[in-house]
């Protein structure tokens, strides 16, 4: 009886253990920077995007990483969290896009 007692409640523990995990994992918002990372060195060769650009956006990436950062640095990132992180990626996409599409071209390198 104490055997299949102890049993059931080492089978509780392991079920219960991954709820009381740390979640610190952003995957979405990395797969997310590494994609408008490319998309920025893209601009950038192709001359779609200027330095003054180029610079604009590097620095719209560095605040989402840090604002990651400060997210995981409680051990938990939050839904709350998650979904700033999110709304600032989908922001610095808009400006990638609209930086790369006008009329602004870096000058041909000679």
């Amino acid at each position: 009886m104490k055997s299949a007692h102890l049993v059931s409640i080492l089978v509780a523990t392991l079920f219960a253990a991954p709820v009381f995990a740390q979640n610190t994992n952003t995957p979405n918002v990395d797969k997310r920077q590494e994609a408008q990372q490319g998309r920025i060195a893209q601009g950038i060769n192709s001359g779609a995007l200027t330095s003054k650009e180029a610079t604009n956006l590097e620095k719209r990436e560095t605040k989402i990483e840090n604002d990651k950062q400060a997210a995981k640095a409680d051990g938990t990132v939050t839904k709350a969290e998650r979904a700033k992180l999110q709304h600032e990626e989908n922001k610095t996409s808009r400006k990638i896009f609209a930086k790369k599409h006008n009329a602004k071209v870096a000058p041909a390198a000679s």
